[in-house]
This record gives structure tokens, sequence and C-alpha cells, in this order.
């Protein structure tokens, strides 16, 4: 059987909603999920507005695709974009597509492609809308590669006067969301429907509930490098890590506490 990171994936990228400062990192995050076989951009190569992309295409080999723009105003890369997906869908040349792009117009074909069996992965900025991001196995957000997201953790929990000790470390911590009770009771949630009758549940089934639930959760928008830190950080769970016959290898398995309902006086 292929191992998972073995798979074959074809990533196709719209050159005209997606900064390229960022290649590198996207690049090193998909390979987390598979091999980049098949790597094109797609953009009106002719416009000054993407000519920024050019040296991260050598330097990544990724081969540029020229969509002129027939009509102002209209994206014609989007189309050229899913065609090509169609085309390499039915050559059964990969194992999974990876969208990278912020445009809606892309749900239908990650649907498309998920209903034909495909991993279909998508990447792009957080003003994307939900559409394209549901519609996809997993979703990760542009902002939140090449953190150090260990450090930003660090920075979570920093004392009030080591908060105070300059404008830089609140600079860096602006981009972290807080999390909140409706983050909770979704970690809570998911523990419960994949718990065994004692309430323990593996971390690894939480983890793959969650991407089902919530493609585009990832513990590092709240400045955690893995859910494991996440919710260890948070007093509503009970951790307990079991031995396994490799002395390097722990099994990870999280129990909600029990909430405390106090009744009414009559």
């Amino acid at each position: 059987m292929r191992d998972k990171t073995d798979l074959r994936l074809a990533v196709l990228i719209d050159a005209d909603n997606i900064p390229y400062s960022k290649i590198k990192e996207m690049l090193d995050e998909i390979a987390k999920f598979g091999i980049p076989t098949i790597k094109r951009i797609y953009g009106d190569w002719t416009r000054p507005t993407v000519s920024g992309w050019k040296p991260s295409l050598l330097e990544n080999a990724i081969t540029p695709i020229q969509q002129y723009s027939y009509t102002f105003g209209k994206n014609a890369t989007d189309s050229a974009m899913i065609i090509d997906a169609m085309d390499i869908l039915h050559s059964e040349k990969v194992d999974g597509f990876c969208l990278v792009s912020s445009d809606s117009d892309f749900t239908r074909l990650a649907t498309r492609l998920r209903e034909s069996g495909m991993l279909v992965l998508g990447m792009g900025e957080k003003k994307t809308p939900k559409p394209f991001i549901v519609a996809c196995d997993k979703f990760i957000y542009i902002e939140v590669l090449g953190e150090d997201s260990e450090q930003e953790a660090n920075n979570n929990s920093l004392s009030t006067i080591e908060k105070k000790k300059g404008k830089s470390k609140e600079k860096e911590k602006s981009s972290i969301d807080t999390i909140g009770s409706n983050v909770v009771r979704f970690i809570r949630q998911t523990v419960n429907d994949v718990a065994d009758d004692n309430g323990w549940a593996s971390l690894a089934e939480i983890g793959s509930m969650i991407n089902k639930k919530k493609p585009d959760f990832d513990p590092r928008i709240y400045g955690f490098s893995k859910l494991t830190p996440l919710i260890k950080s948070l007093p509503n769970f009970e951790i307990d890590e079991r031995e396994t016959e490799n002395p390097n290898v722990k099994h990870i398995y999280i129990r909600a506490k029990k909430t405390i309902t106090r009744k009414k006086r009559q």
C-alpha cells in the first residue's frame, strides 16, 4: 500500500489570487502530504502584477501557464486551471490535487475531484470564502506557514511584564488567534464523538475527525505547532501518555473533564 507521504500530487496555483512571498513554505507544507509530481501556475505573464512570481518559478521548478485576459475584469486563469485539472484527473497520473487559490470559483472543482476519489488539499489566505474551504479534504492558510510556532506558543504564555518589552513582540503575536470558548467546545465535542466507554479518545482519531469536521482547523492559527500542545494548554482535558513497545513512541489519549453544573436554589 502506498504511504501517505508518497502520494503523487498535482499542484495548481492561481497566480492572480496568491502572493509569491511564501512559495517555498507552501511547497514545504505540500511535501508533508505527498510528492508534487506536477507543479503549474496560471496567470497572464504579460501583466506586471504577476512579475514577482518569475524568480520563484525558476527556483522551484514550477511550470508557468500563460492565459491572456480576454475581457477586462474577468479572471480567465480560472477556466484554464479547471480544464487542466480535469485533464490531469483523467490521465490517472496523480493521487491527489493541491489547489492554491483564495478564490471560491474553485469550489465545484474541488468537489468534483473528491467525487472521483482524489485527495484535495486547499491552500489560500484567510480571506478565502468558506464554500471552497469545506469542499477540500484539508485547507491550509498560508499566513501560518513559515512561522516559528513554538516561539509563538511561548510568547502566548509570557508574563505581563515580559509582554511589555516592545512593540515587535506585540506585532509578532497579532497574527495569532485567541482560543475562544467555541474552539474548546468544538474540541470537546470531537473528543466525545470518538471516545470509548470510559471517555478516552486517541489523539490520532481526534485529529482525523477534526479534519473531517473542519478542514481549515490548524493549531498554528493559535500559536501551536501541533494539536498535542494546544490541547495540553487547555484545562478542560485530561492527558494520558501510554507507553508502547518502542520507548521513543507514546500513544496519547485525551478525555474531556466533566463539567459541574450547579443547581439553582428554589
